[in-house]
Formats: C-alpha cells, structure tokens, sequence
C-alpha cells in the first residue's frame, strides 16, 4: 500500500525530495506540495496524505498545528536547523531531523515511518514533552456547577492557604467569566494565561518565562492572570495549556487554577477545531487534585449532584486524581434547621458523597476581602469560612486535622456523614 505524503519545504531540496520519496519501490508518493502551513492542514483535514515534511520555520507552525494534525491522522516530521533541533522537538512532531542532514535523510526518517504502525490512533493528541527535570509540583484544578456557586472564592482563598511556607501559583483559565483579578483588585489590562499559551505552542515556554508572566501577590504565592474577554477563549488551546501545567510544576509546589463550569463535548470540532471549553478540559486532564464546589441551598445542592454525575461520566479526569467536594455558603436560611446535617445526609443519599467539606457562610467577611481585593486570611483571620478552606488546604497537604469528617455545628457538635 502506498503512503501519501505532503510536503511544505521552501527551498531547492524539496525537488529533491521528491525523487527520492517518489522513486520505485519506496511505498511512498509526494500527493501534494503545500505553499504553506493552512494548505498542509486543508490537505490532513482532507486525507489526501499520512505523512507530512514541514520545515519547522514556517509562519503559523505550533503544538497546536501538529496536533490538528495528528487527530487528522497524519504524522508529522520536522525539517529545522540544528541550533533549533529542541525547541522543534518541544512541538510533539512524530519525528525531528536536522535540516543539515540533506534530503537523502530526511527521506530515510519519512520511510521509517511509513513501515511502521503509528504509535497513537487517529484523532489521539501529539505527545507532551517531558517536562524539565526539577522538582515537580502538584496540580489543584477548581471546577463546579454553572451558577456561581463560588469557584473563584474558594480558588483564590485555597492558593492564599496553601501559600504558607510553600511556593503556589494561581491560575485563572475560567474561559466563560473569568473573575480572579477583579477578585484581588489587580490592575492589569495583559493576559498572562495567554501569553503562556503562546509562548507554549510556539515551543518557547519554560519556568523562567512562566515566572515573568505571572505576578507576585506575596512572598510565596504568584498570579497568572486570565483572559480580559470571555470571547478570547481560542487563545487558550489545549495542546498549549498541557504545556504550561507541565511548567507550573516545575515553578511551584502547588498551582490552583480557577476554570469554567463548562465540560460538555458531545461531538469533537471538525478536523480537530478548537473546542469552546478545551481549557477546562485540559485542566481536569491534568489536575492530581479537583475540587468540586458547590452551593448549599436547593437549586444549588441539585446543580452540585448533576455536575458529579456527569464528571464521572464524561471520564475528563486522570483515573488517580483525588475528588474532593466542597459545599460552599452553607447557612439555615437556605436549607432549614441543622443545614449541616440537611447538606451531609443530600450528599451521601444522592451523590454518593459521605466526606464534602462544608464551608460556613460569612458574608460580611466575604464582602471586606472584595472590597479590599485580598483574601479571607488577611481581613478576616478568625473567620469561620476561613477556617473551612485551611481544613481543605489541609487535606490536600495531608496536614494533621486535614482529614477530619463533617464540620462543627453553632453549638460545637460534630456532624456526622449519613451512612
């Protein structure tokens, strides 16, 4: 069976190229010779060829090229100047070879793998580098229902807690509000989950770059900001992002980051377009953690057991991540006497949930940290709320009293879980 193989390589050994690929009994023949990097993705999207040459300097090549790519089921060998090999290989191309090695190597490389099987089936994404050698942080992603039930809040006032005595990052990558700046009054008109993402598809990325992106919010936390406008959500693209996870890792022991309530991908974008909600979905991909936060009051308590239920079904997270559930807000005036216990025992009978971590409601601490643009640890230390998101930094560290069951009532019992 013959391969087809595209091929976009301004300059005289492209000519050359083709002799050789297209001489008798190689397997292989050049179907079209792309002008440049949209006429090599319309002709993937098309199945005109398997295989495809590129030079790795071309305008618009990036990770998220390759990938479209690779879900069209084309591999993808890059042809790039030595000083440019690692930068080149950082992209996920199937194969990287030396633009000095000259056309009898390069198709050597491309007959290789057309006699091989390709290692990821069609519509797989491009392998992410491995990550720089370092050690390597923890990953806490923050999603829940649609309905503000207080995602940012508990993101923003999570990272503050786990800043104690540990470097964190926090991360807005909400694509449908994102809210983090406003949150902690910071005056910046730049995206810097943006610019990571560029600098990640582009190969560019690594921690330093990441630490000149974000801001310093205190001695051992850092911000990277999100998008300014809901409609930049294309700036975000999955195959970028798995890049910066990676490399906030490698700049922080924990990075919480803040996303979108929105998961739901029935049917994958034509030729592997970009998906509205692929920043959220890269997220969950890579979390070690997620925290899913709900509201406790009757509509919000119902949006939380629905959100559960299709976490687990749309199968979005890494089989080892660990699930924790927050219910946020939790008073009597929304759920009756003992909300605690009403809360708890819904739980356990709906969603299967016997652990949610409760978070008492305080609205007046809550307005003074907007107010003022800083967290519950700074304006209101001895805070109920407060108290329940060090619990929740505490579970996540493994910290003594992070595993407690239930929370404390007014009069200082202990719930217990429902059975």
């Amino acid at each position: 069976m013959t391969a087809g193989v595209l091929l976009a390589l301004p300059g005289p050994e492209e000519a050359e190229l083709v002799s050789l690929l297209d001489g008798p009994d190689t397997g292989l023949r050049v179907v079209r010779r792309c002008a440049d990097v949209p006429e090599v993705v319309a002709a993937g999207l098309a199945g005109l060829g398997s295989l495809a040459v590129v030079a790795a300097d071309l305008p618009g090549l990036d990770r998220p090229v390759l990938r479209q790519l690779a879900g069209s089921g084309v591999r993808t060998v890059l042809v790039t100047p030595g000083d440019d090999v690692p930068r080149s290989r950082s992209l996920g191309a199937t194969a990287v070879v030396p633009a000095e090695a000259g056309a009898e190597e390069w198709a050597r490389v491309v007959g290789e793998l057309a006699r091989t099987e390709p290692a990821e089936q069609p519509g797989e994404p491009a392998p992410t580098p491995p990550a720089p050698d370092g050690p390597e942080g923890r990953l806490a992603v923050v999603w829940g229902p649609r309905g503000s039930p207080g995602r940012t809040t508990v993101a923003v006032n999570l990272a503050a807690e786990l800043a104690a005595g540990r470097e964190t990052l926090l991360v807005d990558a909400d694509t449908e509000a994102p809210s983090v700046s406003q949150v902690l009054g910071v005056l910046d008109e730049t995206a810097g989950i943006a610019a990571a993402a560029r600098l990640a598809g582009d190969g560019r990325l690594d921690t330093e770059h990441l630490r000149a992106l974000s801001r310093r919010l205190g001695e051992h936390q850092r911000l990277l900001t999100g998008l300014t406008r809901a409609d930049r959500w294309r700036e975000l693209p999955a195959a970028s992002l798995d890049v910066v996870w990676e490399q906030a890792r490698q700049l922080a022991a924990w990075t919480v980051v803040d996303v979108g309530a929105g998961i739901e991908e029935p049917v994958a974008g034509f030729g592997g377009a970009p998906r509205r909600h692929q920043a959220t979905l890269s997220a969950l991909a890579a979390a070690d953690v997620v925290v899913v936060v709900g509201a406790a009051e009757p509509v919000g308590m119902h949006r939380l057991v629905v959100a559960l239920q299709e976490l687990a079904e749309a199968e979005v997270c890494d089989a080892h991540a660990v699930r924790v559930v927050v219910v946020n807000r939790v008073r009597g005036s929304a759920t009756g006497a003992n909300p605690e216990q009403a809360v708890v025992e819904s739980l356990a009978r709906f969603a299967g949930v016997t652990d949610p971590l409760l978070v008492p409601d305080d609205r007046p601490a809550h307005d003074r940290a907007v107010l003022r643009g800083a967290t519950l640890a700074e304006v209101a230390p001895g805070s109920r709320s407060r108290a329940a998101v060090q619990e929740l930094a505490a579970r996540l560290t493994g910290a003594p009293g992070g595993a407690r069951r239930g929370r404390p009532t007014r009069r200082g019992r202990r719930v217990r879980p429902a059975p």
